[in-house]
């Protein structure tokens, strides 16, 4: 079977994530060290005896996904998987900064410093009460960017994640997003519904977060990675490391082209996903845009185990 990577993003975070990990593995145990060290504090206290409040808070959930993520790696690792198995890396938004971490583009300090960074300017980029994000379901991506532009009044409203076939993301000004959730319904969504999120991810209202970034990203050094990233701006495969640092910034409020990613991989003849790190959400969403890919979600001791028979 050829294989693929996939990281997750954010809404995955749980508190005790990766804590059975940390126990069981000391690589895995390391990861979560490293972080709080390049971070000066104990995010892992937080990520396993915290309120679920405090973890989702942008500036915590984006590293805090990344080091469970990167943890399941290193508990693969010891165990014989190597992410040279994986014919690409990908990650959902942020889990792209995990894929690369993960294939050794970026150090794991630097991930979580400017995952950090990113969800600090990203909440900064709009005052809270400005914008929204709805997930429209049952309407392809063509039907929800016409109901965007339709929404958008002069306002910002964008398609902000293509996640698969029937569940498609809009963000932007609050009057837009909610103009677009009652036109959806007009145009037959099954659902349409506001998303519990604190920023309007993915779209033009961050450009102030993108500029961060773009500083962010200078400072840091990007290695070529082992195995190529499918990108999530571009849905195709990158290695330039100079490539990768624009796309990253482009990202901030560039669209999630998830769907057209998974159905890249599959073209280039990929089986079997696994998805590295919390929840489940990009293992149901691949299996919506690919019957044919078999998906494994890896975020625990068990998993692994199940993994070695």
């Amino acid at each position: 079977m050829t294989r693929a990577f996939v990281f997750p993003g954010q809404g995955a975070q749980t508190i005790g994530m990766g804590k059975a990990l940390a126990a069981a593995y000391p690589a895995a145990k390391a990861i979560f060290d490293e972080v709080d060290e390049a971070l000066g504090e104990k995010l892992s206290a937080l990520i396993w005896e915290g309120d679920i409040e405090t973890l989702t808070l942008t500036q915590n959930a984006q590293p805090a996904l990344m080091a469970t993520s990167l943890a399941a790696m290193r508990a693969l690792e010891a165990e014989g998987f190597a992410v040279t198995d994986a014919a690409f890396v990908a990650g959902h938004s942020l889990g792209e900064y995990s894929a690369l971490a993960a294939a050794g583009a970026i150090s794991v300090a630097d991930t979580a410093r400017l995952l950090r960074t990113r969800g600090q300017a990203m909440q900064a980029a709009v005052p809270v009460g400005v914008g929204a994000m709805a997930a429209l379901l049952g309407l392809d991506f063509a039907t929800v960017k016409e109901v965007a532009e339709e929404a958008a009044q002069g306002q910002v409203c964008q398609a902000a994640n293509d996640n698969d076939p029937g569940q498609v993301v809009v963000s932007g000004h609050k009057d837009a997003v909610e103009r677009a959730v009652e036109i959806a319904k007009e145009k037959g969504a099954k659902r349409a519904v506001l998303l519990p999120v604190s920023a309007p991810f993915h779209c033009a209202l961050m450009g102030p977060a993108a500029d961060v970034m773009a500083e962010a990203l200078d400072d840091v050094e990007i290695s070529e990675p082992v195995v190529p990233l499918v990108a999530n701006v571009r849905a195709a495969a990158v290695t330039d490391p100079t490539l990768i640092r624009a796309l990253l910034v482009e990202q901030v409020t560039g669209s999630v082209r998830w769907r057209e990613s998974v159905a890249y991989m599959a073209e280039q003849g990929i089986t079997e996903i696994w998805e590295i790190g919390a929840g489940k959400a990009l293992s149901g969403m691949v299996r919506r845009i690919e019957k044919s890919i078999a998906c494994t979600a890896i975020g625990t001791p068990e998993d692994i185990a199940k993994l070695k028979e």
